[in-house]
């Protein structure tokens, strides 16, 4: 009950609209299909981007072989949503449109006001990826108008395997219960409760709130240091604009990002998001921006939080300007 509050609170929400989930992937499973699924006699048009993460996209594709229609808009070359675009897409079969709040990858903040109240203004209901944000920027169901949001304990400290959803009550949002048996969390996602995992994602969440503005003023500072020590390479970029702090989007020119993740295994580097650096293919998110194959698989994603120090800003720079500057070698 605790823990509930404490999330519930951290988006001024009611404890009851807080279901809790193994993470944001099933929380998005549980968003997308429990809301389509629910009102398909109404409608089974979804709109989302071409820059969501998988557990977005991979949702809606599996949606599509039901039978639903999925919309996948391309982002501006800044990552960020056309919201005339996203007006011209929703028609009256649009049950459901779902924008993450803060990309994975590039660290782009959406407007979530100005699309929350766009698609509400439409009388469609209208989901966040929250992962990244929670605990990192303020987010208030009072004030936006979304309907539901995937949480996700890790991105906050909290253990990995738990996560949760909110789900608005008033105007009542009804989902199709993805996981069968026990009608736990009142019907919408059965299984007994991990206490102990629920405790932490509570606690990690007051945390964060708590030190929300003083730890991103901290963090931006360092950002902005690491980007002003960066750009001192020749032929570097950085990929979107008004973005998160706590990630970095680079394009190093005449660099493979493969090549420069096996020469730095100390620092915090991906080519992509981390759930995906295991497999070898070009960024999507980075592809629907608009940049080329080449562009980027020549990008690195670098991560700053809570334990990253000026020291370790310093000794990033220096160690990936040195790699890259030998690897550059090395091709010419």
């Amino acid at each position: 009950t605790q823990a509930r509050e404490q999330i519930a609170a951290t988006i001024n929400a009611d404890p009851r609209e807080i279901v809790f989930t193994s993470g944001a992937t099933e929380a998005n499973n549980l968003a997308i299909k429990g809301v389509m699924q629910f009102y398909q006699r109404q409608g089974q048009h979804i709109i989302t981007m071409m820059s969501e993460h998988e557990a977005v996209l991979d949702t809606c594709k599996a949606l599509e072989k039901q039978g639903f229609h999925v919309t996948y808009l391309r982002p501006m070359a800044n990552g960020s949503l056309d919201l005339d675009m996203l007006e011209n897409a929703i028609n009256d079969n649009t049950i459901l449109v779902s924008i993450m709040h803060v990309n994975n990858e590039t660290g782009v903040i959406q407007n979530i006001d100005a699309i929350a109240n766009l698609v509400k203004s439409k009388g469609v209901f209208f989901h966040t990826d929250a992962a990244q944000s929670i605990g990192k920027l303020p987010l208030d169901v009072q004030q936006t108008p979304v309907d539901l949001i995937s949480i996700c304990g890790h991105k906050i400290y909290a253990p990995k395997g738990i996560g949760a959803l909110y789900v608005r009550r008033k105007p009542r949002v009804r989902l199709t219960e993805q996981i069968s048996g026990g009608q736990h969390e009142r019907g919408m996602r059965s299984g007994t409760l991990a206490t102990h995992q629920i405790v932490a994602l509570g606690a990690a969440v007051q945390l964060a709130k708590n030190e929300m503005a003083n730890e991103q003023a901290r963090i931006k500072a360092l950002s902005d240091l690491l980007w002003q020590e960066l750009s001192k390479l020749d032929g570097i970029s950085r990929n979107g604009e008004h973005c998160l702090p706590n990630i970095l989007s680079v394009t190093i020119a005449d660099v493979d990002n493969e090549a420069l993740l096996v020469s730095c295994p100390e620092l915090a580097l991906s080519t992509g998001s981390a759930c995906t650096s295991a497999t070898i293919t070009a960024s999507h998110v980075l592809l629907s921006m608009g940049l080329s194959h080449l562009a980027a698989n020549s990008t690195v994603r670098l991560s700053l939080g809570r334990f990253t120090t000026e020291d370790a800003i310093y000794s990033t720079a220096m160690i990936l300007s040195k790699q890259v500057k030998r690897l550059r070698a090395l091709s010419l």
